[in-house]
C-alpha cells in the first residue's frame, strides 16, 4: 500500500513538471523509472553550505517543536510534501501544527533537503554564498572600506552600486549577474571588528561555490589593507 501510495506521488510529481496526462507520466515512471533520492550522505553539496540538521540539533527542534527532525520528516511523508511547494509545507506546519513560523521554515528546508528538493545554500530567489573576516581595525573603518566607493575599488575587484547604508552596522549593494551582497558589521573592541558578507539571488551552485572562493580572497585583501 505505501509502495502504491509513493508511485502516485511520483506521477504526480512529473506531472506537475512535465504537462503530462496520468497516463503517459504513469508509462514513463513504469519503463523508466527515476531514480530514488539521494541518501543523505550521496546528495549534493551545492555551496559547500552546512545543512539545517548540521547547523540546528535534533534536541534544539525537539525543545522547540515537540518533535525530532525524523518524526517531522515521517509526517511531512504521509502529507505526501515531496509534491508541494515550499510555502505550501511552511504553511501547512504553522496552520496544522501551530509551529512557529521561523522554526516552520527550519523544518521544511531541513526536509527539502534530506529529501534532494533543495541543496544547502539554495535559497528561493537563487544560491547564496557567504563569508566573513576578522578585521584588526576598528568597526567605522571597516565599514568605510565598503560605503567609500573609492577605498572599495582597493580591494574589490568587481562593480558594486550600493543599495542601502547604515554606518557601523549595515551595507548592501548589487554585484554583477544580478547578485547582491548585504554586509554586516560588528565590534570586537576598539581596533578589532568583523565583516559577514551574505552574496544572495546567484544562479548555480557552482557559481556560488566560486563566489564564496572569491569573497575569501578579497577579504583577505581587505584586511592586508586595512592593517597595512
Amino acid at each position: 500500500m505505501t509502495s502504491n501510495k509513493s508511485f502516485k506521488s511520483s506521477v504526480r510529481a512529473r506531472m506537475d513538471k512535465t504537462g503530462e496526462s496520468y497516463t503517459a507520466a504513469r508509462a514513463h515512471l513504469i519503463t523508466d523509472p527515476e531514480p530514488a533520492p539521494a541518501s543523505p550522505a550521496d546528495q549534493p553539496t551545492g555551496t559547500g553550505a552546512a545543512t539545517i540538521r548540521e547547523r540546528v540539533s535534533d534536541a534544539k527542534l525537539a525543545e522547540a517543536t515537540g518533535r525530532d527532525y525524523d518524526t517531522w520528516f515521517a509526517l511531512l511523508d504521509a502529507w505526501e510534501a515531496t509534491t508541494r511547494t515550499h510555502t505550501e509545507i511552511a504553511a501547512w506546519l504553522v496552520q496544522e501544527h501551530d509551529v512557529n513560523g521561523w522554526w516552520a521554515q527550519t523544518v521544511t528546508v531541513a526536509y527539502e533537503q534530506q529529501r534532494g528538493l533543495r541543496v544547502p545554500g539554495q535559497k528561493k530567489d537563487g544560491f547564496a554564498a557567504s563569508a566573513s573576516k576578522t578585521v584588526n581595525v576598528p568597526v567605522e573603518r571597516l565599514f568605510a572600506a565598503f560605503a567609500d566607493p573609492e577605498l572599495r575599488s582597493r580591494w574589490l575587484p568587481v562593480e558594486a552600486s550600493e543599495r542601502t547604508a547604515k554606518p557601523g552596522k549595515r551595507f548592501t549593494a548589487d554585484l554583477p549577474e544580478d547578485t547582491r551582497i548585504t554586509a554586516t558589521f560588528q565590534t570586537k573592541g576598539e581596533a578589532k571588528s568583523i565583516a559577514g558578507i551574505e552574496h544572495t539571488r546567484i544562479g548555480s551552485a557552482e557559481r556560488a561555490t566560486e563566489w564564496k572562493t572569491d569573497w575569501r580572497t578579497w577579504l583577505a585583501d581587505l584586511k592586508k589593507l586595512l592593517e597595512s
